[in-house]
């Protein structure tokens, strides 16, 4: 309960900082037509010049105590009245809405939220992250260990204070809605990672970003075999079940404890001595494509190990030999050091190379 005290919904405060902005606005058209009023009636009505009548509707409204600036009768009289009256209300109110906005902090809000959308709109080749739970916030921790950018979705306002507390760029909404998604940069991101708690949440959330963006990558969360399934069949490019890799690398940690440890170093960062890169072989930028893998000598020239490749087709080549072609759309699997990794993506593509999210020395 004072968990839910203390935070305050992001949306509600969207929403509330949006209305009293409009009730400013408001106020301020309401008191430049009551000015407008004064001035015509005094020009018009009462037949005064219009610097006569600005001066009048100033002092009436301002309620500064002079005199009238010409006779006024009784209907002039009344008019004035009423126009002080409307002053008042409407000056006062803007005051109203103005003091509650300074003890409130809704200029600094607002401030804080225009910063976070022009931060969000500079984003380009990005990574969305749905949910932060348990399995978010672990992917949250290896994309920020990777360097990259990234933006996390999640409904709950606790969750969101905790992910902005890390640091980390977060909006509170809804993520199966397209206008979430827009609002995040989905056309402009390159992966998607659904790790909400729901399996239909999920689905819905890889359902909408590739009807926004065809191209960009998916990854799903599922809890059961027939989820992994129907979100295979939604379009998502990789269903990951905690509970199934959870227990098949419990089972390969008993088999093969030693060859877990490595594996787990390379992936999870806790030994950074090797790491383990894949490489797309371009054939605009690439010069052996057409070539074997002893006629490239990627090895002799770089250090890096070619573990697998994968084709274009989805065919996978674990330990490939000398003999091995290397083809136009080629997903080399490659681990090395992080300079070797380096040293290997200028030499595959020398004319365009990607950057390599690896450390600058051996730890």
């Amino acid at each position: 309960m004072n968990s839910k005290k203390r935070l305050f919904s992001q949306t509600a405060i969207e929403v509330r900082y949006e209305r009293l902005q409009k009730q400013l606005i408001g106020g301020a058209i309401a008191f430049i037509a009551i000015f407008l009023l004064g001035t015509l009636w005094y020009k018009f009505i009462e037949g005064w010049d219009w610097l006569d009548s600005i001066y009048m509707t100033v002092i009436t409204l301002a309620t500064v105590g002079y005199g009238e600036t010409r006779p006024l009768g009784s209907r002039g009289r009344i008019f004035t009245i009423v126009l002080i009256g409307l002053g008042i209300i409407t000056i006062g109110y803007i005051v109203n809405r103005f003091t509650e906005a300074i003890i409130q902090g809704y200029f600094q809000q607002g401030r804080k939220l225009r910063q976070q959308g022009r931060l969000i709109e500079n984003l380009k080749e990005h990574y969305i992250l749905c949910g932060y739970g348990r399995t978010g916030k672990q992917i949250a921790q290896e994309f920020q260990a990777e360097g990259i950018s990234f933006i996390i979705i999640d409904s709950d306002p606790e969750s969101v204070e905790l992910a902005k507390e890390m640091g980390y760029v977060t909006i509170q909404g809804d993520a199966t809605l397209d206008e979430t998604l827009v609002k995040v940069g989905i056309e402009r991101a390159v992966c998607l990672v659904a790790a909400l708690p729901s399996d239909a949440e999920n689905l819905y959330t890889v359902l909408s970003a590739k009807t926004l963006n065809p191209s960009v990558r998916t990854i799903a969360r599922a809890s059961t075999e027939e989820a992994v399934t129907k979100l295979q069949r939604g379009g998502a490019d990789a269903v990951v079940s905690p509970y199934i890799t959870g227990g098949k690398r419990m089972a390969a940690a008993a088999l093969r404890p030693q060859v877990m440890d490595f594996v787990d170093g390379i992936l999870t960062g806790t030994d950074r001595s090797f790491y383990m890169e894949e490489f797309l072989l371009d054939p605009q930028v690439c010069p052996y494509v057409g070539q074997t893998l002893k006629d490239a000598r990627l090895r002799s020239q770089s250090g890096a190990l070619v573990v697998a490749i994968r084709r274009a087709d989805g065919t996978l080549i674990g330990g490939p030999t000398a003999d091995t072609l290397l083809s136009a759309g080629d997903a080399m699997i490659c681990m090395g050091t992080p300079e070797q990794l380096r040293l290997l993506n200028q030499i595959l593509s020398p004319l365009s190379s990607k950057r390599l999210r690896l450390p600058k020395h051996n730890s």
